[in-house]
């Protein structure tokens, strides 16, 4: 594609036009005014939705969808750098009592649910038992939800109990059981009593749209198993259309309260107060419907956005891919040919990271003795970081040191580990020490009590996963080592990893709020087969990660964090790679996009121009 490349347009639109110069004047007085353009937002996915029940989700796809219909009682702000909570569902902020143990709130009233079957014909108002009532959700264990052990951990008094009661007698969840630490004073007051302080529970739970969003108790028993494609939620959007792994289509939901744009960009910020210069007090959401398409490989992907079939490419849903990104933005500047087409660049480092797990217990690389240990780190050290960063990514990374990530508290710049290093002598040399020792010179290491082995690293069918897979072999075989590449959809491997069948396996990891607990989950031995797919337990892992929940932010606070990143890189049960730098572009007929920190929830903060949009070809 060189520059001289002109803007696709339609035919029909040109052709079409003569034709109106020669209609009667008095037909152009007396016809009708022509109505308001729809207004369609329409983007794509890198990879599979799995479900829209809030409940059962573990992929950002689904969630980019999820936190469209479905509210939390807190959000942040769209437009405020650093990132500030705001009420959502709420009516202000908590009040809190009892060292961080005791939040009460209060919701807004007249916000209602979607309108659905379920509901007969009438208006179904948000009360604070649907809050409750979400929350309760995760703890099923019929749900064998993701997100479980996260709310267990912030200790909501009694919770634990109902759902231990339903795993022993093997009876349903029971959902009328009083809980102390989930109470409903009226029909807009709610309560969560904790059994440990939670000094960011706003933060890593009441603003997360990974972990609450208000539910309606008699859609989910009515939907039953099919909820997942039934989502009800009282947010901007509600599900118009869905094809599976394929295209998801959102339109505007009629139910929605009135909500006009509003936002706090810092005095200082000349973009921000830009965009709320434009759209301060319009209505939301601004555009009508959102369509989805599902593009797997990365060079339809991108032909997609050329062709205007999509708007834009944006991080955490499909953003440019790496190897593309020297043709959309070479040396870090948006192509000629896109800037005459009035494209729309953003580009920044994201709070996320990629990261390799070993399943602790795989009888090949799990365990905790030091051949084990030896055995991860040595396959750690035999990957090359850099080269990734260079060669597949074209400098879109940044080498990742720890579980900690960028805009998250413990994350530090300045750190260093031997995640990011590369030294096939040193992996050589540990390999020797502890008994992988290619015992009959065919070149390739055995066991320590002589057995051939094979690594086996779970990879997905695009190209992309191909070139990662061929740095990774590379890799191993200078060590010694021989390794396979098991393929399946990511769904399916997810399946897998939770059921703790996948050796090894890489994925990655996006932070949901600005506390490096966040990071921690992955680590900590109760979330086992949950966040914590490597099954990783090791109990001053533990007990660090309980500490650090309760403290408040501070210089000790992070020491602990420190203590967890050394631990981290010992046992090596994660390798951490790279943390992303995102490369987002949008048409100029897209209005409002400011790239989120730690939210997906942004379709109806942005608008969209008919008249300038370019027809696909």
């Amino acid at each position: 594609m060189d520059d001289t490349e002109a803007p696709l347009i339609d035919r029909r639109t040109v052709l079409a036009a003569p034709l109106a110069l020669v209609l009667p004047c008095t037909a152009l007085a007396t016809a009708p005014a022509a109505a308001p353009a729809t207004k369609v937002l329409r983007l794509s996915f890198r990879g599979d939705e799995t479900s829209f029940d809030p409940a059962k989700i573990s992929d950002l796809y689904s969630r980019c969808i999820t936190t469209q219909i479905f509210e939390a009682l807190y959000g942040y702000d769209h437009l405020a750098r650093p990132v500030k909570v705001v009420p959502v569902l709420a009516e202000g902020m908590p009040e809190i009592t009892e060292n961080f143990k005791v939040w009460t709130i209060r919701i807004k009233r007249g916000v209602y649910f979607a309108d659905d079957p379920v509901f007969k014909g009438k208006p179904r108002e948000l009360t604070a038992e649907d809050v409750l009532y979400a929350f309760k959700r995760l703890v099923d264990p019929a749900n064998k939800s993701p997100s479980a052990t996260s709310i267990l951990d912030d200790n909501m008094v009694g919770l634990a109990e109902v759902r231990q009661r339903a795993l022993d007698t093997k009876k349903p969840f029971d959902y009328d059981a009083p809980v102390a630490g989930l109470k409903a004073f009226d029909r807009y007051t709610l309560q969560f009593r904790l059994g440990e302080p939670r000094p960011r529970f706003v933060t890593g739970t009441l603003a997360s749209g990974s972990l609450s969003g208000a539910q309606a108790r008699e859609v989910v028993e009515f939907y039953g198993e099919q909820t997942g494609a039934h989502p009800v939620g009282t947010g901007p959007f509600r599900l118009k259309s869905w094809t599976r792994s394929s295209k998801i289509v959102l339109e505007r939901n009629p139910s929605f309260r009135e909500m006009r744009y509003d936002a706090q960009p810092g005095p200082d910020d000349a973009e921000g107060q830009a965009i709320l210069a434009r759209f301060k007090g319009r209505r939301l959401p601004m555009v009508d419907e959102v369509q989805i398409s599902i593009i797997q490989e990365s060079q339809p992907h991108w032909l997609a956005f050329l062709n205007a079939e999509v708007d834009g490419l944006v991080t955490s849903s499909g953003a440019v891919p790496p190897e593309l990104t020297p043709i959309a933005a070479p040396n870090g500047k948006l192509a000629p040919n896109l800037a005459r087409r009035g494209v729309q660049l953003y580009r920044s480092v994201l709070s996320d990271t990629t990261m390799l797990y070993f399943n602790m217990e795989d009888p090949v690389v799990g365990g905790y003795t030091p051949e084990k240990v030896a055995l991860r780190r040595a396959v750690s050290l035999a990957y090359d970081v850099h080269r990734e960063i260079t060669l597949i990514r074209r400098g879109l990374g940044i080498p990742a040191q720890s579980p900690m990530v960028p805009f998250t508290s413990g994350y530090d710049p300045a750190f260093k580990s031997e995640m990011s290093e590369y030294d096939p002598a040193k992996a050589n040399a540990l390999l020797d020490m502890f008994g992988y020792l290619d015992r009959d010179g065919d070149g390739w290491r055995e066991l320590p009590d002589g057995k051939p082995f094979t690594l086996q690293y779970a990879s997905q069918p695009e190209q992309i996963y191909r070139e990662y897979n061929n740095l990774t072999r590379r890799g191993l075989k200078d060590i010694g080592v021989r390794i396979d590449f098991p393929v399946q959809q990511w769904p399916a491997h997810l399946k897998a990893a939770q059921a703790g069948k996948l050796q090894m396996w890489s994925l990655g990891l996006s932070s949901a709020d600005p506390d490096g607990q966040t990071g921690l989950q992955y680590l900590y031995g109760p979330q086992a087969g949950q966040q914590n797919l490597a099954r990783f337990k090791l109990p001053a892992m533990d007990k660090l990660y309980e500490q650090t929940a309760s403290m408040e932010d501070g210089p000790e606070r992070e020491k602990l964090f420190l203590e967890t990143k050394r631990l981290c890189t010992a046992y090596m049960p994660y390798r951490y790679i790279v943390h992303r730098l995102g490369t987002d572009v949008l048409h100029p007929w897209v209005h409002g996009y400011r790239r989120p920190v730690f939210w997906n929830n942004w379709y109806h903060m942005v608008d969209v121009d008919p008249e300038r949009r370019i027809k696909p070809a």
